[in-house]
């Protein structure tokens, strides 16, 4: 039976486009349930192995408004041992200032930190290393985890050499898009830099490996 991850969706907060390419990346190992801001039912977390959050556009005012009603429900299930998956946005909300799971580190602007290759938060294909492999991967102002590197694994970093993808504990996020899809490449200066679905299997390998903690 397929392990199951519960998805939060609430565009564009929670962007379908972001939500859709993780399903497309996770689909063939992995079931997913969908909510959203409006309050969840009592059991809805019964029997979820993960739950996710996608990128979107968001701040901490949009943070407060979206989990004002569940908010404490996915902290309770956080404390039950749950596992956490956030990309990009999602990736922030684990940080101090939303969800504060993360021990040692917290989830901080790319483009403000020393060394940046790039100071701008449109999108573009950014140079990454995935696994000692290098890459170019979809950013659109993702964060950096700065903090105590001993306290969790780092699976990739930016061209500063900050963490760009770490496990901490039951704990996965990522500030680029590994789930980009074909479309989010239309114009000219990306169109180059598709990866060509081979992100999408980095996405796997990387949940997986957070379904092994």
């Amino acid at each position: 039976m397929k392990p199951t991850i519960a998805l939060f969706l609430h565009h564009p907060r929670g962007s379908v486009q972001c939500g859709n390419g993780i399903i497309q990346a996770l689909s063939e190992h992995y079931n997913f349930k969908i909510f959203t801001r409006h309050e969840l039912e009592l059991e809805f977390f019964d029997g979820v192995d993960c739950v996710a959050f996608p990128g979107g556009m968001g701040d901490s005012d949009a943070y407060k408004w979206l989990f004002q009603t569940n908010g404490g429900r996915i902290r309770d299930y956080m404390a039950r041992g749950g596992r956490y998956l956030g990309i990009c946005m999602g990736a922030y909300w684990a940080g101090s200032e939303y969800f504060d799971i993360l021990q040692d580190v917290d989830a901080v602007q790319y483009i403000t930190r020393p060394g940046t290759d790039t100071r701008r938060p449109h999108a573009k294909a950014i140079k990454v290393t995935w696994d000692g492999v290098p890459e170019r991967m979809y950013f659109y102002d993702g964060c950096a985890l700065v903090g105590d590197e001993s306290q969790f694994e780092t699976v990739a970093r930016y061209d500063n050499r900050d963490p760009m993808a770490i496990i901490q504990n039951r704990i996965g996020i990522i500030g680029c898009h590994p789930e980009s899809r074909q479309f989010w490449y239309d114009k000219n200066y990306l169109k180059p830099h598709w990866h060509y679905g081979s992100h999408h299997y980095l996405l796997l390998d990387f949940v997986n490996r957070l379904f092994q903690k």
